[in-house]
């Protein structure tokens, strides 16, 4: 177990196999009725390991997944978890209008509030899709009554990232004048280089070794809360497989699907976790706020 008292966040992306952006080339979204789901197993071992381990995790659940098992979500409300909102149908934002976004935004939110009957209030973009093409989306968030976001990465990746943001939790100011609270994905500064070590696919292709030294210097050895993620798909090595799909997009979603579960019970014991709003509200740092114009500017602390 980490010494430390820091808190960090654990979040899930409740999605199914079949909606990551990796094999959108593959399976559209009219063909993901035609998929056998595995979500709810998936999950229910997630939601089992962190009673084993007595810890509590933030839930971003997608839209379209919520309709279709909306007693899931009942679930992990029950269970103590957080439910925030993953958005609808899993697109990235920077290729949606403002106003699809809006729509799909809200019909999200408001099937998620329908089913647990309180206020969602925390959103993550599908794949960290809010970046300098689209922090307009920030502005919207905050109309529709979200209070905090976690879908910017400071890093450079081909489908996402704000290389120059914060690496710390930090305020953000939308051109409308409301405060949106952002908590970054993590990453370890080494050599003057940004080294993604938020979970996912990262989590599965680095050594656990590597990982937790990475999640480590990435907190300063405790001294700051991180953001950990992971899909409900990641600990299901027998889901489907699409072979029609590139060796790139193949390597991403399949490598060590096997060893994943393993390695996040190895996590929770090397670390404190507890929900996004947990973490967030123990941070003792003075938080910047930053105008959300200027964000793609930003100094990295």
């Amino acid at each position: 177990m980490d010494a430390t008292n820091q808190i960090h966040a654990l979040s899930i992306d409740v999605e199914d196999y079949f909606h990551v952006a990796a094999l959108a080339n593959v399976v559209r979204p009219d063909q993901w009725d035609q998929q056998p789901s595995r979500v709810v197993q998936n999950t229910q071992r997630l939601i089992d390991l962190f009673e084993q381990k007595q810890v509590k995790a933030t839930f971003f659940v997608l839209g379209w997944v919520a309709e279709r098992f909306p007693e899931l979500v009942k679930q992990l409300d029950q269970a103590g978890h957080e439910i925030a909102s993953h958005g609808y149908s899993h697109q990235l934002i920077y290729r949606q209008s403002q106003d699809v976004f809006r729509d799909e935004t809200l019909r999200s939110k408001q099937i998620l509030e329908d089913i647990i009957s309180k206020p969602v209030t925390g959103y993550r973009a599908a794949s960290y899709s809010i970046t300098d093409k689209s922090l307009w989306a920030l502005d919207i968030l905050a109309e529709l009554g979200f209070t905090w976001d976690s879908s910017i990465f400071p890093i450079r990746h081909d489908n996402y990232g704000i290389p120059s943001s914060p690496r710390a939790p930090y305020e953000i100011r939308t051109r409308s004048g409301e405060i949106i609270k952002e908590f970054p994905l993590t990453t370890a500064k080494l050599a003057g280089l940004q080294i993604p070590a938020a979970g996912g696919g990262y989590f599965r292709q680095f050594p656990y070794p590597v990982f937790k030294y990475l999640f480590a210097t990435a907190s300063n050895q405790g001294q700051g809360p991180q953001m950990f993620y992971l899909h409900p798909w990641e600990v299901d090595p027998e889901q489907p497989r699409f072979n029609n799909a590139s060796w790139f997009s193949r390597f991403r979603h399949y490598t060590n699907l096997d060893k994943c579960e393993a390695r996040l019970s190895k996590l929770l014991d090397d670390f404190r976790f507890s929900t996004v709003s947990d973490s967030y509200q123990q941070y003792a740092g003075e938080l910047a706020t930053i105008e959300s114009q200027n964000l793609v500017t930003a100094n990295v602390s």
